[in-house]
């Protein structure tokens, strides 16, 4: 050893400090990843228990608002991202190890997608990377981070998508962040050229707005707009927009289930049904899909306004617990049950108004499950198809001559909405399609019908589909 080396004093070890609210943020999208939760379900009870580990003054609501940006920009912009750390590893991304992919894409939203400064954002992401990974792998993400700082996010995106005239496809899905057969799926449904998919792909990657409903008869939105901050909801009666940063749970009219949180385009959906008309008696509906319990809420308190009284099913026994959380104290007679519909307990020809909000895909609430778009795969498709078709085809069959059938999917891919009412309509005969338009008055853009398409980047909504069915025979 040199003399120079041996008087070259030795750096101190440097035990690596935990950043609370990026361990959260990691912590959050190792679960997405490793169990497939998703991330709306996973965040609250981190969130709780930071609070509780480091004290309310430490864990302040700054410090949630980021680690729930950190989450959901992440996994939003995710494919982005992946096509910009790919630009800058030396190995296929498959090979990279799955957590430092994570705290790489971590870094890459808080350098692309925020104002952090860029200093902070490295050295944050490294400091994590040493925590999570060890001194080892932190040196690779600093190397890769340092890569990624030198462009902004338009200059990246210049660089790693496709020119839009060579491969429209995959540039929509590189530039926004959507896979390509998710693009290619929802701009089939959408119709029209660029600007339409372009804004939809938009609005996916946005966050959306927490959306209360008033449960009539229960409460007024005058009464649950008070003390809280709040703007009225665009197209439901019963709906307000809450501020941004706002905490439902605290509200004690939601604690008490005089109002819930629910998507303006859900309650659309509940409101149509309940007011398309019927001929004859109006006074047994049905929800045959009922959890979690949103839609079957607010049914069941417009059908108390009217006396009639609601059944609840639901197939799975935790879910129907859910709907039954949710109905408690409904002011009208009302029933939860555990069944499946595509097996009913229930005699045909039952009900004067019957819903089935079926499982699907969840390709229209990208918003607020985006995840979801990464999870997904096409085949998924063929899985629902059968069960989508199946409880239509009871739903049919539950209603009376006269009444009315709501079919509803969180989904605009055409084969899990207008294919499937078509497919039905054929084999079962004795239904035709009824104008569902007119029921959400002041709704625009609401196409050609008789079937109704919400989207958000048109209504701020899910993008919920219905068609209404009325029982000829």
């Amino acid at each position: 050893m040199s003399e120079q080396a041996r008087r070259r004093p030795h750096k101190p070890y440097r035990r690596p400090q935990k950043d609370p609210v990026r361990m959260l943020a990691f912590e959050a999208l190792r679960a997405v990843d490793e169990r497939d939760a998703y991330a709306n379900l996973v965040l609250p009870p981190l969130l709780r228990k930071a609070r509780e580990k480091e004290g309310p003054d430490k864990f302040d609501g700054r410090d949630a608002a980021l680690a729930t940006e950190l989450v959901y920009g992440t996994l939003r912009r995710q494919g982005t991202y992946d096509a910009i750390i790919s630009a800058c590893v030396d190995r296929p991304l498959r090979e990279v190890d799955p957590p430092v992919l994570d705290v790489l894409s971590l870094g890459a939203h808080q350098l692309l997608g925020t104002r952090i400064p860029t200093h902070a954002a490295v050295s944050a992401s490294v400091e994590l990377a040493r925590v999570v990974l060890g001194d080892g792998r932190a040196k690779f993400v600093n190397a890769v981070l340092r890569k990624i700082s030198q462009q902004d996010l338009d200059a990246w995106v210049e660089q790693v998508a496709p020119p839009y005239d060579q491969d429209a496809e995959d540039h929509l899905a590189v530039v926004h962040s959507h896979p390509r057969w998710v693009v290619s799926a929802l701009w089939d449904s959408l119709g029209g050229g660029r600007a339409g998919i372009e804004s939809l792909l938009e609005a996916d990657n946005e966050r959306p707005e927490v959306t209360l409903v008033a449960r009539p008869g229960r409460i007024t939105t005058e009464e649950l707009a008070a003390g809280v901050e709040t703007e009225p909801g665009r197209w439901s009666p019963y709906a307000l927009r809450m501020a941004e940063g706002g905490e439902p749970g605290a509200i004690e009219a939601v604690k008490e289930g005089r109002a819930g949180v629910q998507d303006e385009g859900s309650q659309l959906v509940a409101i149509a049904l309940a007011n398309a008309p019927v001929e004859g008696s109006d006074t047994r509906w049905l929800d045959g899909c009922a959890g979690p319990g949103g839609k079957a809420a607010l049914l069941g308190a417009l059908a108390a306004e009217r006396g009639a009284f609601l059944l609840a099913s639901e197939k799975q026994p935790h879910r129907a617990r859910l709907v039954e959380r949710a109905l408690a104290g409904n002011p009208g007679p009302y029933q939860v049950i555990a069944a499946d519909g595509t097996r009913p307990p229930w005699l045909p020809g039952s009900f004067d108004r019957v819903l089935m909000d079926v499982p699907c895909s969840g390709l229209g609430a990208l918003r607020r499950r985006p995840e979801a778009r990464w999870r997904r795969r096409p085949e998924d498709l063929d899985g629902f198809a059968p069960l989508q078709r199946a409880l239509l085809t009871e739903a049919l069959s539950a209603v009376r001559v006269g009444g009315v059938v709501g079919y509803a999917t969180c989904s605009p891919h055409l084969a899990e909405t207008r294919v499937v009412v078509d497919d039905v309509l054929k084999k079962v005969g004795g239904a035709e399609l009824i104008d569902a338009r007119p029921l959400l008055p002041g709704v625009p853009e609401l196409g050609d019908g008789p079937d109704v398409q919400l989207w958000p980047h048109l209504h701020g909504t899910d993008a919920m589909y219905l068609a209404l069915l009325r029982r000829t025979a």
